[in-house]
């Protein structure tokens, strides 16, 4: 998981949705009701969609797992608790259906005093709460939040840790050849393949790289002193 940057919407989405939301909290409506509203409002939807397929990482992927392509609208905090915020913009994100369908459904754990435990990347920096081990592709959690994220998304299911494993070494060869392509000159095919690796799946392993870098020891960890340097450059 890694931050999303929230943009804001139009001028005339934005007033669909307060159309949309006034309604219930008018009629003080319960789940039902919002759940009925959220899935008449299919002009919405799909325009929401596309804003955060936008605001996604590489290619359209769950802002959860980073794997899937997400392809459905979560409520961060679901509609069961909070009908209110069917409709509201800071509430939306983009998920797969193995986070959002399958594990996260309708859990929303929250503290004493009623704040969430989830990690929201679109408010949170999730490297505040999580540790992503390169190595083995697994999460590590440094907070209660962190603890209640991987087990409420299931971050550390078998498909995601491999897959995570996977791309570290892959993400280090890119990075080799982003260098060696930079540095003979080829500029054009540098940046092809530095977009690429911005664009391919997991792109918390390549985050997770890049906040390696300042510490004891990462040349080491990383894979070698020119995939640091490969990171220093491609993060200037």
């Amino acid at each position: 998981m890694i931050r999303v940057h929230r943009t804001n919407l139009d001028a005339e989405l934005a007033l669909k949705l307060l159309e949309r939301t006034e309604p219930l909290k008018q009629s003080g409506a319960g789940p039902g009701v919002a759940r009925r509203s959220w899935r008449a409002a299919s002009t919405e939807r799909a325009q929401l969609r596309s804003v955060l397929r936008r605001m996604s990482t590489a290619i359209e992927r769950c802002m959860y797992c980073g794997d899937s392509r997400g392809t459905d609208i979560d409520h961060f905090e679901p509609i069961g608790s909070a009908p209110f915020r069917a409709f509201d913009w800071m509430n939306h994100l983009l998920a797969c259906s193995s986070c959002n369908s399958n594990a996260k459904r309708d859990q929303y754990p929250v503290d004493n005093l009623g704040r969430s435990l989830l990690v929201d990347p679109s408010v949170d920096d999730p490297f505040d709460h999580l540790r992503l081990i390169l190595t083995t592709g697994t999460y590590r959690w440094s907070t209660p939040k962190g603890q209640a994220t991987i087990e409420v998304f299931q971050l550390n299911r078998a498909d995601l840790r491999r897959g995570r494993e996977l791309a570290f070494p892959r993400c280090q060869a890119m990075l080799r050849d982003y260098l060696h392509l930079r540095g003979s000159g080829r500029s054009q095919e540098a940046i092809r393949m530095l977009n690429a690796l911005y664009e391919q799946p997991f792109a918390d392993v390549l985050q997770a790289m890049y906040r390696t870098v300042a510490a004891p020891g990462a040349d080491i960890v990383l894979g070698g002193p020119e995939v640091l340097a490969a990171l220093r450059v491609s993060q200037g």
